[in-house]
């Protein structure tokens, strides 16, 4: 597959210290003798962007989350995080490393039992010592950056869906970490909770100077704030470039996933036995 190559991330153009994270010839599959999920990965994401890892189903996107945030060790290769390597981190040093990160989970992933005050407060409890009155002041601050100050005081069950991944984004942000982290953060939210969650995570991570790194297959509202995007398949780059660099692409692979085309270089069938030899008809 061709790869589309951006101008913007010119190595020569670009200090390495910019580099928040940075995937080098990372291997990476479930158990010893299964299905290499990736295989060389090389990837960076950078201070003050918004990057995008996109792809098919099963593809390893999430697997690259996981990664990142320690909870999986890749066989070979390398994972930094702020020049240090997380595969060899030991747990003080991995959890230090975890507070510099936020992640938003699919779905929100609020605390049922705790209202939307103690769900973005409860990082800040974790973590820090601050007084009852300078935490509220912060929860407040969060609340009211994704427009939501006015209900701290409901429970989750008593908020939409789409105004829970706003809550569960004040929360990622809490402790203003550098990386911030969303796995498919549009799932399930109607049009305009979409359009207004997309918004909140292009202007955070500019409020913030962090870098946002978005797993997602929403690709219409994924070009319109993303710097840059990596196009994942067989467990490699199949392609990557800015969302106008890889508009105009002619590569194979990126016109199928862009255009929503059933055919094309990613299979619809998972690989297996012939349907001749799966039946008995095999001669």
């Amino acid at each position: 597959m061709n790869t589309v190559h951006s101008n913007s991330l010119d190595a020569s153009t670009q200090s390495a210290e910019e580099v928040v994270v940075s995937i080098k010839d990372v291997d990476f599959s479930y158990a010893p003798g299964e299905r290499q999920i990736l295989s060389g990965l090389n990837m960076e994401f950078r201070r003050g962007q918004v990057v995008a890892v996109m792809g098919g189903s099963g593809c390893g996107k999430t697997t690259i989350l996981r990664l990142i945030g320690g909870q999986f060790t890749a066989q070979s290769g390398q994972v930094l995080f702020e020049g240090k390597d997380i595969g060899r981190m030991a747990d003080g040093q991995l959890m230090a490393a975890r507070r510099r990160m936020g992640m938003l989970f699919q779905f929100g992933a609020l605390f049922t039992d705790l209202s939307v005050f103690e769900n973005v407060a409860f990082p800040l409890r974790e973590h820090t010592d601050l007084s009852e009155e300078l935490l509220r002041s912060l929860v407040l601050m969060k609340l009211n950056a994704v427009g939501l100050r006015g209900a701290r005081d409901l429970m989750p069950s008593q908020i939409s869906g789409g105004m829970a991944r706003r809550v569960a984004l004040a929360r990622a942000i809490a402790l203003d970490p550098p990386l911030i982290m969303y796995d498919e953060p549009f799932a399930g939210l109607d049009p305009i909770s979409l359009g207004i969650t997309a918004r909140l995570i292009r202007d955070l991570n500019n409020a913030l100077g962090a870098t946002s790194l978005l797993v997602t297959h929403d690709v219409e509202e994924t070009f319109e704030i993303a710097d840059y995007v990596y196009f994942i398949a067989n467990g490699h780059i199949g392609a990557q470039g800015t969302p106008a660099e890889l508009s105009r692409s002619t590569d194979p692979f990126v016109r199928q996933f862009l255009d929503a085309a059933p055919d094309g270089p990613v299979p619809f069938h998972y690989p297996g036995q012939s349907l001749a030899e799966d039946f008995g008809l095999s001669t």
